[in-house]
């Protein structure tokens, strides 16, 4: 698309400065050059009216070029950043042309289509303006094979392409048919209440509720009472009966989200409660039915906790039937560019926007950071962008400055180049794999024999 720019621009340096764009013959011949094309082709002059619309661009529009000669672009090229932040305004105040800038536009049936963009100013042989080129190409197709990709890779609202999570997906459905407790560990942010989620809606309890409580956030007496509830009278202010999360959740899930931090005397109820499938509320005398199926999850390691008399080992052995761990998402990076499109396609949806792609730099930028906040930190960086963006694409100056600042040099330093992000990729892929080489290839999606000769050029054992 941008050679095409390039041939009209040095086209229009060709003619006189008072001439439309190009003598008879020689405008002649362009149009004929510029129907043939696939992309779509269209001229203004510097009142922004169309003065050459290409068969292209009457195919993906469904304007034909009589139609649309004459009038306003916007009223004819309907985009989401028409007005606010058109392309051809920009590059004549910047004096910088546009390539490839993803957006959707209005057909003449109202159908939404995506497309990508590339625009440029048109000068005359004296350098002075007399109007701009915008040339566009349908991803319709392109969007469409994305999305079908995208489905192998999402999993109940779980993204992810990595080898371990796929690993994990493929046994939640049997983990769900089961009745037996599940601890989820890992870090915070790594998504443990999806995976808990999942598996209760892929459970023969999915009908019934899923309740989910954070362990951590509630004193001790709290949290007790808001397992458990209690009768009237069992306190002061206790007025009247107020049912508890166990039997919130009957006949469905309990989610024990940082199960790490219960203290040791919940910790004796909480076991009563998986031993004998009762439990008495605060202030009761009869012992009621838990008929839950226990989720737990937490940031920490418990067997260490076990191991130093900070948890009830025989508690541990009750939650820990079945094990899920979750890793950090510095340890599946490929997985950052399809999170990032998730929740730019979920916030769009939630915000009205339509902030159709994140620049290069951006992704960069993110591809180099630890996220020691995991999936959550990109989350609010993602939301922090959306708020500041006012262009259909995301840029480094939408991203947070303590984010920024705790790159440091990497941001001044610059984005990094494609061979630094492929030598990062392989060495990445090579650690999770254990240097496994038919199993790096397959996460990366390459062929074993590429990935031996991508590794000798770049020096690796």
């Amino acid at each position: 698309m941008d050679c095409t720019l390039q041939y009209l621009k040095d086209g229009m340096k060709k003619t006189r400065h008072d001439q439309q764009p190009g003598a008879p013959a020689d405008r002649e011949q362009l149009e004929t050059i510029l129907n043939c094309v696939a992309d779509g082709v269209f001229t203004v002059d510097r009142d922004k009216k169309i003065r050459f619309f290409n068969r292209a661009a009457e195919r993906i529009t469904g304007f034909s070029a009589e139609e649309a000669t004459g009038q306003f672009c916007r009223d004819v090229f309907r985009t989401t950043i028409c007005g606010t932040s058109c392309t051809l305004a920009e590059v004549e105040r910047t004096g910088k042309d546009i390539i490839n800038r993803p957006v959707r536009i209005l057909d003449r049936d109202g159908r939404e289509v995506l497309v990508s963009i590339s625009a440029a100013a048109l000068r005359d042989a004296r350098g002075e303006l007399i109007g701009g080129v915008e040339t566009f190409r349908d991803l319709s197709t392109e969007e469409e094979l994305r999305r079908q990709i995208e489905k192998s890779y999402t999993f109940h609202d779980i993204v992810s392409r990595h080898p371990k999570m796929h690993e994990l997906f493929a046994i939640l459905p049997d983990i769900a048919e089961s009745h037996v407790s599940v601890l989820i560990e890992g870090e915070s942010g790594t998504g443990k209440e999806l995976f808990a989620r999942a598996i209760h809606n892929l459970s023969p309890r999915k009908d019934a509720p899923f309740i989910a409580v954070n362990c951590g956030s509630l004193p001790d007496t709290l949290l007790e009472s808001e397992l458990f509830g209690y009768r009237k009278g069992a306190f002061t202010d206790a007025k009247h009966d107020k049912p508890g999360r166990f039997e919130m959740a009957k006949g469905g899930t309990l989610f024990l989200d940082e199960i790490s931090d219960v203290s040791p005397a919940l910790q004796v109820r909480l076991l009563r409660v998986l031993q004998e499938k009762t439990y008495e509320p605060l202030g009761g005398t009869e012992p009621v039915r838990a008929d839950v199926r226990i989720v737990a999850a937490t940031n920490q390691n418990l067997s260490k906790k076990v191991q130093t008399g900070t948890f009830r080992e025989d508690l541990y052995y009750r939650l820990n039937v079945l094990r899920l761990e979750l890793p950090p998402l510095r340890e599946r990076r490929c997985d950052i560019p399809i999170l990032i499109d998730h929740f730019r396609r979920h916030l769009n949806a939630e915000t009205g926007k339509g902030i159709e792609a994140v620049d290069d730099c951006v992704l960069n930028l993110l591809m180099s950071h630890d996220f020691p906040g995991n999936i959550r930190e990109l989350e609010n960086i993602m939301q922090h962008a959306f708020v500041l963006c006012k262009q259909s694409v995301i840029l480094p100056a939408h991203l947070p400055k303590e984010f920024a600042e705790r790159l440091g040099s990497r941001v001044t330093a610059g984005p990094l180049s494609l061979e630094e992000l492929e030598k990062k990729a392989i060495r990445e892929a090579l650690f999770i794999n254990d240097g496994n080489r038919t199993a790096t290839s397959k996460q990366l999606g390459i062929d074993p024999s590429t990935l031996y000769r991508k590794m000798k050029r770049y020096g690796m054992k």
